[in-house]
């Protein structure tokens, strides 16, 4: 069993609405409070890195189980959305939504085609991220699978 750590240094020099720093290996960024949650909207906040830990994770298993299955993509794109409630003052992250575009190549076959919808769906329960917060927040997927013209 490998066992691989990943480390993150946090500064927050003020209050609720100041801006804070993070660093984690090539990650460096400012954070806040998002302007949405009337907060200053500087730089990222938890909300946008929890989608993208997960979109990234997603894409990045779905883009490896079509190369182990050697389907040959044309291309590969994806828009995530994040839902997260506020209600009496407690947020709750209720849902991510994956809606990937995959587009195989022109020679695709009805099977291929059928297979990369099966991956499609299994990428998103393999993913570590998906798994991590299973239970607490729902990932939906809607997946749009095509071959060239």
């Amino acid at each position: 069993m490998a066992l691989h750590s990943f480390h993150l240094k946090a500064n927050w020099p003020g209050l609720r609405n100041d801006v804070g720093e993070i660093r984690a290996g090539n990650l460096k960024t400012h954070i806040s409070i998002p302007a949405e949650m009337d907060g200053p909207g500087v730089g990222t906040n938890p909300d946008e890195m929890l989608l993208g830990a997960a979109a990234t994770c997603y894409i990045i298993t779905l883009a490896a189980m079509l190369e182990r299955s050697k389907l040959e993509k044309q291309s590969l794109t994806m828009e995530s959305e994040g839902i997260v409630e506020v209600e009496k003052g407690v947020i709750t992250y209720k849902r991510i939504i994956h809606k990937p575009k995959l587009v195989l190549k022109g020679d695709a076959s009805e099977k291929d085609l059928v297979l990369a919808q099966k991956l499609a769906e299994k990428a998103e329960s393999s993913c570590m991220i998906t798994r991590a917060i299973k239970g607490n927040v729902e990932v939906e997927l809607q997946a749009d699978i095509q071959k060239e013209n």
